[in-house]
C-alpha cells in the first residue's frame, strides 16, 4: 500500500477504507486508485482479507465437578463485501469473538460428564461455530472454521484418570495371565497323564515279555535235560537272575538298593513265596 501523488495502491488481499470529509465513501479493493486528499478524500484505513485464527482458552467445570480448561482455535476472515461493516462496526474483533466463545463453552461443557466432553469435542464445535457465525455474520466477518485442539483437565483429575486406566489394565493382564497359567497347569496335566499311561503299557509289555521268555525257557530247559521239573528252573532262574541284579548293584558306586534279608539261601524263601502265591490264587479261583 502507498500514496504518493494523489495515487494509492492496495496490495492483494487487502482492502482500503475511503472516506470524503470523514464520511464513508467506497471500499477499494486491490490495484491503484486515485485519491484526491485535496478534495477531501482521506483514507481511513485498512482491511485484511486473509484468514486469520485466534486461539481461546476457556476454563469451565463439568457436570461431575471437574475444572477443565477447554482450547479453541476460529478461523474467521472479513467478508470484502461487507468490508465497511467488519471497519465500522466492531472496535475489537478478537475480543468479541473470544466472548461468543466463552459464552457457548460455559453452557455447553457444563451439560457433560469428563468423558462425554472428550467424546463430544465436535459437537461443542459445532456449537461454537454456528453461533459465531450466526453473531458475526451481522458485522461482515466470516467463520471459516472452529475446532477444539485441546481439553486439559486439572493436573490432580488427569494423575487420577491416568492411575485408573492403569489399574484396569493391570487387571486385565492379570486375569490374563492366570488364565494362561491355567491353561499350563491343565496341558502339564494332560501330559502327566498320558506320560503314566504310557509307561504302564510299557511295563506291561515288559513284564508279558518277561513271562513270555520264562515260559519258553521253561519248557526248552525241562525238553533238553531229563528228569527236570519246572520248580528246578524257576529255582535255577530265579537264582541267575538274583546274582546279575547283585552284579549291577555291586558295579554302581551310587546305588541305593537293599535286599533284606542278604543271602544265595533268600533266593529258595523268595521262589516258595511266589509259589504260595500262586496256589493260594488258584485256589481262590477255584
Amino acid at each position: 500500500m502507498g500514496q504518493a501523488f494523489g495515487c494509492l495502491q492496495v496490495d492483494q488481499s487487502n482492502v482500503i477504507i475511503r472516506e470524503h470529509f470523514g464520511k464513508f465513501d467506497e471500499v477499494l479493493e486491490p490495484g491503484c486508485h486515485c485519491l484526491p486528499w485535496c478534495l477531501g478524500y482521506q483514507v481511513a484505513g485498512g482491511l485484511s482479507l486473509r484468514v486469520q485464527q485466534l486461539d481461546v482458552r476457556c476454563e469451565t467445570k463439568t457436570k461431575d465437578n471437574v475444572f477443565v480448561t477447554v482450547v479453541a482455535s476460529i478461523q474467521y476472515r472479513a467478508v470484502a463485501d461487507k468490508a465497511s461493516d467488519a471497519f465500522y462496526r466492531l472496535t475489537n474483533t478478537r475480543e468479541q469473538i473470544q466472548s461468543y466463545v466463552f459464552d457457548v463453552i460455559r453452557a455447553s461443557v457444563p451439560k457433560l460428564n469428563l468423558d462425554a466432553v472428550f467424546e463430544q469435542k465436535n459437537d461443542i464445535a459445532k456449537a461454537v461455530e454456528d453461533e459465531l457465525e450466526k453473531a458475526m455474520s451481522t458485522y461482515g466477518y466470516e467463520i471459516v472454521q472452529t475446532l477444539i485442539v485441546d481439553i486439559e483437565p486439572d493436573p490432580h483429575v488427569k494423575r487420577a484418570m491416568n492411575e485408573i486406566n492403569a489399574a484396569a489394565r493391570m487387571r486385565v493382564a492379570a486375569n490374563d495371565k492366570a488364565e494362561a497359567d491355567k491353561i499350563l497347569q491343565i496341558k502339564k496335566a494332560e501330559g502327566e497323564a498320558e506320560s503314566k499311561y504310557l509307561s504302564g503299557l510299557g511295563i506291561a509289555r515288559q513284564r508279558q515279555a518277561i513271562v513270555d521268555g520264562l515260559r519258553d525257557s521253561v519248557l526248552a530247559f525241562s525238553e533238553n535235560v531229563p528228569g527236570t521239573t519246572a520248580k528246578d528252573v524257576m529255582d535255577m532262574v530265579l537264582v541267575t537272575q538274583y546274582f546279575d541284579t547283585m552284579k549291577e548293584i555291586g558295579a554302581s558306586s551310587k546305588s541305593s538298593s537293599v535286599f533284606i534279608p542278604h543271602g544265595p539261601g533268600a533266593v529258595r524263601d523268595v521262589a516258595s513265596q511266589i509259589r504260595e502265591g500262586l496256589l493260594q490264587a488258584q485256589s481262590l479261583k477255584s
